[in-house]
């Protein structure tokens, strides 16, 4: 019995290798969209997955998504790879679980989803079995994706906005399909779900105790006033005049966003500087007066704050930019969430080595050398100095990211 022309011909196109500048463009892509974060343990083989992924709902593990014909992707066909990017459902018809960012790479187009898939069947190898998610009942059932789905899933390739130019279209695809950004930027609710409508207004990353910063124009570290450089430089560099990068985005920057082109990289910037304000600034924003505990706090604060940080980001909060930035009139200080600060504070951190940074200067962690008493102080009087509009720190928010995430 012959085979169909179409099959045959099909099945000869996914035997045949790709050719390197295929590969090559796909590599890019990958890292554009940041595979490696969660497809490969820090140490193991490139795409061999078993990365733990902890949620509220129990811990994912990342499959192989290397070429191995047994425990890998060796046996999936190019068309199999783009059906489950563009619609979240694997190979043998399983619904993904959308920590698999389906819900952007649905825009990814169908060339570059096959460069992507070239460039994985070029990577070595690994004979590595999968393992089980290790889900709580009743969210190990999949049949329960089927209402997420329809609440939060809108498949399709990226359309582009014909009122807007071919670079601004350039950025919304990268940002909203490969990049999978509104993924942290935007708020979470108790179903793992995101709305559209809050798309980019900031949202609490739960298992990894960090905040992602709104991105809207006017809003926490939003982008509307920042010169398109640099926006440019704090996504390549991971530093900026502007804001420094650390924690999660640290690892994007790291891992993805450092070796996009500077065109690519100006489409984002672009992008992300032209999304539509959220929430309008407005006198109900003014700083009000602080309780007499507060101040105490804060008066502690600044002895403290004197002691320990004025040296790098001097007594004003101007610092010492690029190394050391300032933390005067700084959005990200006083956003509505005092995670980050608190944790900077608690835990220090360093943005990212990168070919145009490749020697940050980083914060070293105070959690042994401060009590909770004296990081609330501290964070307080940070917040609330020099122009400053953030809310005072409990010792309660201090003590639960400590037991959190000091070892």
């Amino acid at each position: 019995m012959c085979a169909l022309p179409g099959l045959a011909q099909a099945q000869q196109r996914n035997r045949a290798p790709a050719a390197p500048s295929q590969v090559e463009r796909g590599r890019y892509l990958a890292q554009a969209g940041d595979c490696i974060a969660c497809h490969t343990i820090p140490g193991a083989k490139i795409f061999s997955g078993n990365r733990p992924m902890p949620t509220p709902f129990g811990t994912l593990y990342s499959p192989n998504i290397t070429p191995d014909k047994e425990t890998g992707i060796g046996k999936w066909s190019a068309e199999e790879f783009y059906q489950m990017l563009h619609t979240g459902r694997s190979r043998n018809g399983d619904l993904l679980y959308p920590a698999m960012p389906f819900a952007s790479y649905t825009r990814v187009t169908r060339a570059d989803s096959d460069a992507i898939f070239a460039y994985l069947r070029s990577v070595p190898p690994v004979r590595l079995a999968s393992r089980p998610h290790d889900l709580r009942f009743p969210y190990n059932n999949r049949s329960l994706l089927i209402g997420w789905r329809t609440l939060y899933f809108n498949e399709g390739e990226y359309q582009p906005d014909r009122g807007k130019s071919a670079e601004w279209n350039r950025g919304a695809y990268l940002v909203q399909g490969l990049g999978h950004c509104a993924m942290c930027h935007t708020p979470i609710n108790a179903l793992g779900g995101s709305s559209e409508a809050q798309a980019f207004q900031g949202g609490l990353i739960p298992m990894q105790n960090w905040y992602a910063p709104s991105l809207t124009s006017n809003r926490e570290a939003g982008l509307g006033n920042w010169e398109i450089r640099d926006i440019m430089d704090l996504l390549q560099a991971g530093v900026s005049a502007r804001a420094t990068v650390y924690g999660p985005m640290a690892e994007v920057t790291y891992n993805s966003l450092q070796y996009m082109t500077d065109e690519d990289i100006r489409a984002m910037a672009v992008y992300l500087k032209s999304l539509p304000a959220d929430q309008p600034v407005s006198a109900d924003t003014a700083k009000s007066p602080l309780r007499a505990d507060v101040n105490q706090a804060a008066s502690e604060g600044r002895r403290i704050y004197g002691q320990r940080c004025a040296s790098c980001h001097g007594a004003e909060g101007r610092g010492k930019p690029p190394h050391y930035p300032p933390l005067a009139a700084n959005q990200s200080i006083g956003m509505t969430s005092d995670v980050n600060p608190i944790r900077m504070v608690l835990n220090g951190g360093y943005p990212p080595g990168t070919s145009r940074n490749p020697m940050p200067y980083g914060m070293p962690p105070f959690a042994q050398v401060l009590n909770d008493n004296e990081v609330a102080a501290v964070v307080t009087f940070i917040r609330t100095a020099w122009g400053n509009r953030g809310a005072p720190v409990s010792v309660r928010d201090v003590n639960r990211l400590r037991a959190a995430t000091v070892e």
